[in-house]
C-alpha cells in the first residue's frame, strides 16, 4: 500500500478544511506549507492580501517556506491551495521549485470563489512532467466552509 501525504497552503482556512477532510477520509499524513513571512488571515484585510498576492504574481516572486516537508517516503501527494489571481499562490510555485515529485502521484485540490482550478492542474503537469497527476478537486469556498465531506468522498472514489 502506498503512503499518502496531504500538503496544503491556506490563509483563510478553506483549503485547510478540505485538506483535513481528505486526510481524515484517506488516513494520509497532513502537513501545512508555512510561509516564512505569514500572510494576514483577517478577512477584513482582504484587499490588502489581494494586492500582495497580485504583486507576488506580477513579480514572479517565490515566497520562502518556513518548514521542511518530508516528501521522500510518500508515493501519493495531495496538494491543496486557494486560488489567487486565477492561479495558485506563488508559495505553491516555491513548493514545486524546492521539491522533486518525479515518480510520485500528485493529486491536486483547491478552493475558489468561482474560478474552478483556473488551469492550475495543467500547470502542475507542466511543472512536474515526471509525476503522475490525477484529476483534481476544485471546491467553492462556501462549500468548503459548509463541509466538503460528501464532495471529497465522491471525488476520492472517482480517482481510486
Amino acid at each position: 500500500m502506498s503512503k499518502e501525504l496531504v500538503v496544503y497552503f491556506s490563509v483563510y482556512g478553506t483549503a485547510k478544511i478540505v485538506a483535513e477532510e481528505i486526510a481524515g477520509q484517506t488516513g494520509a499524513d497532513l502537513v501545512e506549507i508555512e510561509p516564512v513571512i505569514p500572510y494576514d488571515s483577517d478577512r477584513e484585510h482582504y484587499d490588502t492580501l489581494a494586492r500582495l498576492a497580485k504583486k507576488e504574481h506580477d513579480e514572479d516572486q517565490r515566497p520562502a517556506i518556513k518548514n521542511e516537508i518530508d516528501i521522500a517516503s510518500y508515493d501519493r501527494i495531495y496538494i491543496g491551495y486557494p486560488m489567487w489571481w486565477y492561479t495558485f499562490p506563488m508559495i505553491i510555485y516555491t513548493f514545486f521549485d524546492q521539491y522533486d515529485l518525479s515518480g510520485k502521484t500528485i493529486i491536486p485540490f483547491n478552493t475558489h470563489m468561482g474560478s474552478g482550478d483556473g488551469g492550475t492542474y495543467a500547470t502542475i503537469c507542466q511543472l512536474e512532467p515526471e509525476a503522475r497527476v490525477l484529476t483534481g478537486l476544485p471546491v467553492e469556498m462556501r462549500d468548503a466552509e459548509n463541509g466538503p465531506a460528501k464532495a471529497v468522498e465522491k471525488w476520492l472514489k472517482s480517482i481510486k
